[in-house]
Order: structure tokens, then C-alpha cells, then sequence
């Protein structure tokens, strides 16, 4: 079978609606105030079930000596992962402290002064999985993410709030938007608040709006997100990093079901979904008091975690060649043993990570490992879409030699790989600046500030 075939068929094929039978864990309170009580951790429970007092827990005690987050559970495979949330009295398997412990059944968790047996329920079903390797936008073929989009087509077709956490580069932005595209709101705005892009003394008039006087530089009215997002969706992008002052009025506003802009006495009534996304485990947040606990109970209706890449087995492989196709890469062009060495990278970027490699490869070939471009190479000129001057190769050999800190170093060969790319995207597509945004996979803005950057 040639390359393109192999290709071709990954592309397109289908997968067996089942997988291999999984099992629950069940909690029988032996001692403490819910005594004979029974929980159950399911295996295909979508996010971590959190014990404590608080009214966020899927496991709620009434024990005063346990925190009111006080650990989580989930399964892996065929083992019940325990991890303790810092938790002021501490949590034990079998009266060992831990910090986090795998249990198989039989043990016996002690949080406070409660008890639970841990129970094994082996499941005779054979779980669904998504017969498909993308739900909306969002792409995968593991087991990991096929087992997500039930789930997650459920929630498209709900108003509830969302909460998706996951590591950095996850795809959380993208699966809020395929969240959105499969549902009723889907021909309604899709408006996207990152917290950690805008100045803090901003971040109230960005999400309520302001009207004109109301503080110094506000010449005019200004609709804010609330408002855009009128009968569709708003993603809240990093919700953990917003400030304690402003996610009460957060709250307020998701609560009351309207806003108020800043310098305003008039009430606006609002029609938005509300999915937020973080990079931060918001139960340990909450504990740290970094969190509101009655926010987090507010929006937590669901919650989605995503893999990160490392643990999805076999998306290195789908996604890079989705990527190499999106950004314009021929068929046959992507050596396999490029796709092997991304298959054993750990990639602590996650997907975001792995598509900048993509486009790195596309543009600049593997210069380091296994097509490394000498100083002596002649330099490709304008008209072959490179601007003219010493290899890659040669840049990187110039800083180091020059024993620049590392910071300053980076900055130097980021900027010239920003250079060539730039330059290369722009020929691809004669020069027509949204073409090539578009198969840079940025928006065209960026790529402009990109464009006007290395052109200074």
C-alpha cells in the first residue's frame, strides 16, 4: 500500500462502535455521620468525582474534618486513581497517607474520620464509542476522545453551562466551538473572552460593556460580550486566572441572568450560553481560595476534561496529517519517520504543539535531524518564497556562538523561523494576505501583526 493510500484510508476510516468492557467503582460508608451510605464512581463518569463537603461533590459528606474538597477519584483502565486535594486532615488507602494511590477494590479510603470500602463493579456492557474520529471540529481517533463526543454531542443540544479543563493546547477553544456549531444556537454569534488577554482594570467593561463617560478613554458606548453573544454562545477562555472581585459579578450576571454596563444604571436581560474553559484544576483553586466555591457549583453543571496528547494513542499520527493538509503539505510528502519521531515526543505542548511543528516541517523541512541545511547552502531567494541570507542553520550556529542568554537567544532564531514562515504563506498564495492566514491556521490579524513585524 503506497504512503497515499495509507493516508487515504486513516482519513476516512470509521471505527467499531464499542469498546472493550470497562468497570465502575462503588463507596460503601463503613464509619462516619453517612454511615451506610453508597456512592459509585462509572467509568464513564466524564470528569473526576470530587469527595468533600461542598455542594460541588459528587460525593458529599457531612464529616466536619473533611475539607470541602477534599479529594478526587477517576478511573484508568482498571484501577481507581485517589488523589488528595491538599486536604487539611489528609487522605489514607488502607491507613497509608497519600497523595494520590491506585486501588483495584477492597480497600478501605479513610477521608477524616470517614470510611469507605472500595468496591469493584465489573461492567458486562460494552461501552459505545463514537464511530467517528471528530465531533464538530474537534479531531480524534483514540479511545480517549471517541468515548468524550457522546457526551459532548448530548451537551450541544443542551443551554447548560460547560465547563471544559484540560492542559494548555488541549483543543478546549475548539471543542467550545464544535460545542456550539452542533447545537441549536449554532447560527447565532460564537464569542470567545480570553481573561488572560485583556488588562485587568478592562476585563469588567469587556465583559458588561461601558457606556460613554464612564471612565477615562470611554469617548462612546461599548456593547460587551454578554451583549455580542446575544442568543448564542459565549466561551469565558481561561476562567481560573480571573480575579476574585470580578467573578462575583461573574456570578451575578450568570445568576440574575443579565448585565449591567460599567458607568450605567439600566439592567440589560441576556440570552447566553456559557461555557468556560481553564488550564487550572479549579477544585484546587477553590481550596487555595484563588476560586469562588459558588461560582464553580454555578457552572460546573458539566464537565469535560480533555487528554492531554500524551495520553491519546494515535492522534500524533491523525492530527499531523490532518495539519499537513490543512496548511497545504502534499499527500505523499510527509516522511514517515518524521510521524514516527512525533509519535514518541511527549509534546507538553499538546495539539497546539504538534501543529506548530507541522507547520515548522512544511516551511522549513527537518533542518536539525534529518535534512539539516549547512551554512554553505546557497539561500533560497524571494521568488522562492524565503527571504534571501544564511541558512536556518546558520542563524542557530550565529546565536549560539554568540553567547547570548537564552531568552534573547530564542527571541532572535523565533523570530527569524516567524520571518521565513511568514514569507513562505504569503508566496503560497500570490501574496493575498486572508488566503494565507487561513493556511497558516491564524487569523488574518495576527498574520498581519505577524506580517508587519518582520517587515520592520
Amino acid at each position: 500500500m503506497s504512503g497515499h493510500d495509507e493516508q487515504s484510508t486513516l482519513m476516512q476510516v470509521r471505527f467499531a462502535p464499542t469498546a472493550p468492557a470497562k468497570v465502575s467503582f462503588g463507596l460503601l460508608v463503613l464509619e462516619g455521620p453517612n454511615q451506610n451510605e453508597h456512592f459509585l464512581v462509572a467509568h464513564d463518569c466524564p470528569s473526576r468525582t470530587l469527595i468533600g463537603q461542598s455542594m460541588t461533590c459528587a460525593i458529599r459528606v457531612s464529616d466536619r474534618t473533611v475539607s470541602r474538597r477534599h479529594a478526587t477519584l477517576d478511573i484508568a483502565g482498571e484501577r481507581l486513581r485517589i488523589t488528595d486535594l491538599d486536604s487539611r486532615n489528609g487522605t489514607f488507602l488502607n491507613e497509608i497517607a497519600i497523595a494520590e494511590a491506585w486501588a483495584q477494590g477492597g480497600e478501605v479510603l479513610r477521608v477524616g474520620s470517614t470510611k469507605l470500602l472500595i468496591e469493584r463493579h465489573p461492567e458486562q456492557r460494552r461501552a459505545p464509542l463514537w464511530p467517528e474520529m471528530q465531533f464538530g471540529k474537534t479531531v480524534g481517533a483514540s479511545t480517549e476522545m471517541r468515548r468524550l463526543y457522546p457526551l459532548c454531542q448530548r451537551l450541544a443540544q443542551a443551554t447548560v453551562p460547560v465547563i471544559i479543563e484540560g492542559e494548555t493546547g488541549t483543543g478546549k477553544e475548539v471543542l467550545a466551538e464544535s460545542l456550539h456549531a452542533e447545537g441549536p444556537r449554532s447560527s447565532r454569534p460564537f464569542i470567545v473572552f480570553d481573561c488572560t488577554a485583556v488588562p485587568p482594570n478592562l476585563i469588567e467593561s469587556e465583559l458588561f460593556g461601558h457606556v460613554r463617560g464612564a471612565f477615562t478613554g470611554a469617548h462612546r458606548d461599548r456593547k460587551g460580550v454578554f451583549e455580542l453573544a446575544r442568543g448564542g454562545t459565549l466561551l469565558i477562555d481561561e476562567i481560573g486566572d480571573l480575579d476574585l472581585a470580578l467573578q462575583a459579578k461573574l456570578l451575578r450576571a450568570i445568576d440574575r441572568g443579565e448585565v449591567r454596563a460599567v458607568g450605567s444604571d439600566r439592567t440589560l436581560a441576556t440570552d447566553v450560553r456559557i461555557i468556560a474553559a481553564t488550564r487550572r484544576d479549579l477544585d484546587r483553586e477553590v481550596h487555595a481560595g484563588r476560586f469562588r466555591d459558588d461560582l464553580l457549583h454555578r457552572l460546573s453543571v458539566a464537565r469535560i476534561e480533555l487528554p492531554p496528547l500524551r495520553e491519546r494513542k494515535g492522534d500524533v499520527r491523525v492530527l499531523a496529517q490532518r495539519f499537513w493538509a490543512e496548511l497545504g503539505g502534499e499527500a505523499r510528502s510527509l516522511p514517515a519517520a518524521v510521524l514516527m519521531r512525533w509519535e514518541d515526543e511527549r509534546w507538553p505542548g499538546n495539539v497546539r504543539e504538534l501543529r506548530n511543528a507541522v507547520a515548522r516541517h512544511l516551511v522549513l523541512g527537518e533542518l536539525e535531524q534529518l535534512h539539516p541545511l549547512d551554512a554553505t547552502d546557497p539561500p533560497r531567494t524571494e521568488a522562492e518564497g524565503l527571504p534571501s541570507g544564511p541558512s536556518f542553520d546558520a542563524v542557530v550556529r550565529e546565536v549560539v556562538d554568540a553567547g547570548l542568554p537564552l531568552r534573547e537567544a530564542r527571541e532572535r532564531i523565533v523570530f527569524e523561523f516567524e520571518k521565513r514562515f511568514v514569507c513562505e504563506m504569503l508566496r503560497a498564495k500570490q501574496g493575498n494576505v486572508t488566503q494565507a492566514a487561513a493556511r497558516a491556521g491564524v487569523a488574518r490579524r495576527y498574520f498581519q501583526q505577524l506580517k508587519s513585524k518582520v517587515n520592520e
